[in-house]
């Protein structure tokens, strides 16, 4: 989403000679966005499966749906390459084991009953990435990007004093997504090229895996249960469908749109909590998401006020 999202078919379509936004880029990125927001439907009814097991059907059906898309672009020997790179793959083996950290938390997360917990995770992720810029990049921090940043402090501090510990969930989907964006960028291979690497190191623990749950008879693919199939089946489509839409729509947008489009999804997440998971949403929670919604108004000013200035 999750997203600083990698953006795999950018790398499919022509260079922009200017930076505006479009119709279809615009369309691209809603699809992507809404379909994160809904995500949470698709992975609660996984709730009764294991989270391991669904992040290794997660991998196991990407493979084929990154692979057709590097065929299609006639990039695969990009990949051919990337495997004979020993820095490219060791690259590649961090960002992989980040990215499957950051889904068994998110599938674990909405199928325990805390997909409040992955909002919050979500929205805290673009001030997480400025503070990476600042510290690890010597990026300038201006002074709204600065006090964005010490509201979502305060939220985090509000959420831990309230539960006596820190919002575990909320911070292992941040920090996740937050490094392997970070590293996404300086993998040196495209971004399409980069996630089926990244599915196809993951490939071969998660096949050991689902062959291991079938000997032990405690796996639930092939067990006679067709819905349990296909859900799983599909778990390729809804972890690479997204993602490739929304490269053509990041392509399509100024990054100032896209800065702000992305709270759509754990705005979604947020109301499918509430209102259809029906997750407790407290008064020291909606103090905490205020905050964490403030900084939120605060980070986009400066790519608001950027593009004004652009068009007047």
């Amino acid at each position: 989403m999750t997203d600083p999202a990698p953006q795999p078919l950018a790398d499919a379509l022509p260079l922009a000679a200017r930076n505006e936004d479009s119709l279809s880029g615009f369309l691209f990125a809603l699809t992507a966005y809404l379909l994160w927001g809904f995500m949470p439907l698709y992975m609660k009814a996984l709730a009764h499966i294991p989270p391991v097991e669904v992040i290794a059907h997660r991998v196991v059906w990407s493979v084929p749906v990154a692979i057709a898309v590097l065929w299609v672009l006639r990039r695969t020997g990009d990949l051919r390459a990337a495997f004979r790179s020993p820095r490219m793959l060791a690259m590649g083996a961090v960002t992989a084991a980040l990215i499957s950290v950051n889904w068994g938390i998110y599938v674990w997360a909405i199928g325990s009953g805390h997909a409040l917990d992955a909002a919050l995770g979500y929205y805290i992720n673009p001030l997480f990435s400025i503070f990476l810029g600042a510290v690890l990049l010597r990026e300038g921090m201006g002074r709204t990007q600065g006090v964005a940043i010490g509201l979502a402090v305060v939220a985090v501090a509000v959420l831990t004093w309230d539960a006596g510990r820190l919002p575990v969930v909320a911070l292992g989907l941040t920090l996740t997504w937050g490094f392997y964006a970070f590293l996404k960028k300086w993998l040196p291979i495209g971004p399409n090229q980069g996630f089926a690497l990244e599915v196809l190191i993951l490939l071969p623990l998660a096949l050991v895996y689902m062959v291991w749950l079938w000997a032990d008879g405690s796996g639930h693919f092939m067990q006679g249960v067709a819905w349990n199939d296909a859900l799983l089946i599909g778990c390729g489509i809804v972890t690479a469908g997204p993602l490739m839409i929304y490269a053509n729509g990041a392509k399509r947008l100024r990054l100032s749109t896209i800065a702000v489009m992305q709270y759509i999804a754990p705005t979604l997440i947020f109301l499918t909590a509430v209102f259809i998971f029906d997750e407790p949403f407290s008064q020291i929670k909606l103090l905490a998401f205020s905050l964490i919604w403030a900084a939120l108004v605060l980070y986009s000013l400066p790519f608001l006020s950027a593009q004004v200035r652009s068009r007047g």
